[in-house]
Formats: structure tokens, sequence, C-alpha cells
């Protein structure tokens, strides 16, 4: 399959990739804006054979106001002149992104507080409590 290989057992295709080129905006100058060197990439996540499904919905939570309703994951590049730059720019994003959605994080296990160390914040507090009632107004008894 020729495409580009995300992980080890991950590929995704060429042809899943719409690339187009804009104008990039920003400051003027001779010959910055006349020529098409923004590169926008498409790729729809929603109907992409080669992810498995629990990688398309991290990358789902993952691409935020990037994915459009339709799930397809836009993408741009206008940092540099060069169009050909800005593609291997935005590609290069894509594929740490969807490498980012691979990465499962670990369930937290809640975990209590030892009796030693339970012991020793009370002793904290009470100590602290002890201080702050020394500072209270003196009697004269």
């Amino acid at each position: 399959m020729a495409g580009i290989q995300i992980t080890r057992s991950i590929w995704i295709d060429s042809d899943e990739l719409q690339e187009s080129a804009t104008r990039s905006g920003g400051a003027g100058g001779q010959h910055v804006n006349t020529t098409d060197s923004a590169v926008i990439l498409r790729f729809d996540v929603a109907n992409s054979p080669g992810l498995p499904e629990a990688v398309k919905e991290r990358l789902s939570a993952l691409a935020g106001s990037r994915l459009t309703r339709d799930g397809v994951l836009v993408l741009r590049s206008e940092g540099t002149r060069s169009q050909l730059l800005n593609r291997q720019e935005v590609r290069a994003r894509l594929v740490a992104l969807i490498q980012e959605a691979t990465i499962v994080q670990k369930k937290r296990r809640p975990t209590r507080p030892t009796k030693a160390s339970a012991t020793r914040r009370v002793d904290g507090k009470v100590k602290r409590s002890g201080v702050k009632a020394g500072r209270g107004r003196v009697s004269l008894d």
C-alpha cells in the first residue's frame, strides 16, 4: 500500500489526503502574497479505513476545533514561502497528531494515604494550631 506510515501497523493511503494550495496571509512584500504557498490538508478521520476506531475517537478529541462536523481534519501550514516545505510540514503535523492519538493513557488508580502519613499530617495541624492559639491576646491573671 502506497502511503504514509504512522506506526508499524497503521498506514494511511495517500489517496485519503486532499491537499490544496492557497495564498498566504500576513505582511506584503515582493512576491510574498502573489504565490499559492500556503497548504491546506484535509483528512477524513471518520471514513478512514486505515485507522482503528479507538484511534479515531482519540484523534477526534485531540483535534478539537480543527475537526469539522463531518469528521474531516483540516490542517493549514503557511510558515514558509515554499509550498513544498509547507506541504512537508503539514504532513508531519498530521503524522504527529495521529501518533499522539495512538497512545493509550493509563487509567489512574486512586490511592489512599498511609496511616503514618495521615498521623504526621494531623500532628502537624495540631502543632500549627497551638502556634496560632499562642498569638491571641494576653490575659493578665
